[in-house]
């Protein structure tokens, strides 16, 4: 039996039916409440034969765990990650300048459901992460994840170096962050093919991840901290990406 995570909030259900209705066992909706927007949730679920219960509001609180459910809960499978042969595919079907992140060894399963969650936000097409020393979609991943787990390609590798170098000759280039670097996101040219590499909570990239990118970057801070949660400075990253691409 696959592990199932409840995933809470109109938006994220309703992507859930839309993108991945076939790893949704059921959606609670709550009884009392009287909101269009979760009979349009019934709708979408009765047209993709996923089963529907009404529940007490007591029951989505203790389900939610703190969280805005907004009257529903979708219960969905944990989605399997895919493979570099998976990544290279989906590279041959795309008609617009690839856009990645890649993410060396990030063990927190909220900070990789934070990057899925902002990278699905922010447009791009696939995160990379290594097998080994990083952790994989679990029920927690895709909780925080918010249903982007189940719509983003998430690519696991077994050498995230030798991956660059395909990447690479497949003309994508590959822009690292590194507090030490001389190079500022913001005066970086963020459009064309874009990988954005981002180090592990402790030690940053490591040296053979370091050394296959195309160029550094800092993000510029003005106050006394020296750096920022990895989450954090990937949505900063992928969204200037995204200012700069939607700009061109």
């Amino acid at each position: 039996m696959r592990d199932e995570t409840p995933v809470a909030g109109i938006h994220s259900v309703r992507a859930a039916l839309k993108h991945g209705a076939d790893g949704v066992r059921e959606i609670w909706l709550e009884r009392s409440r009287r909101d269009r927007r979760l009979g349009d949730l019934a709708e979408l679920a009765k047209s993709a034969g996923v089963k529907i219960r009404q529940m007490d509001r007591d029951a989505l609180d203790g389900v939610a765990e703190g969280a805005s459910h907004q009257g529903a809960i979708a219960w969905v499978s944990v989605p399997a990650a895919r493979s570099e042969r998976d990544l290279l595919a989906l590279l041959e079907t795309l008609d617009v300048p690839p856009f990645l992140l890649l993410l060396d060894e990030i063990q927190d399963p909220h900070n990789l459901g934070a990057c899925l969650r902002t990278a699905d936000a922010a447009g791009v097409h696939a995160v990379v992460a290594p097998k080994d020393n990083a952790v994989g979609l679990t029920p927690v991943v895709c909780k925080v994840a918010s249903g982007a787990a189940e719509t983003l390609p998430y690519i696991q590798v077994t050498n995230l170096a030798r991956t660059m170098d395909a990447l690479k000759e497949r003309g994508i280039w590959l822009i690292g962050t590194a507090g030490e670097s001389d190079a500022t996101l913001f005066a970086t040219d963020l459009t064309g093919s874009l990988g954005l590499v981002m180090g592990s909570e402790g030690s940053g990239l490591r040296r053979l991840t370091r050394a296959r990118c195309d160029a550094l970057v800092k993000l510029p801070m003005c106050g006394k901290v020296e750096s920022l949660n990895v989450s954090v400075a990937a949505g900063v990253c992928l969204f200037e990406a995204l200012r700069q691409r939607q700009a061109r």
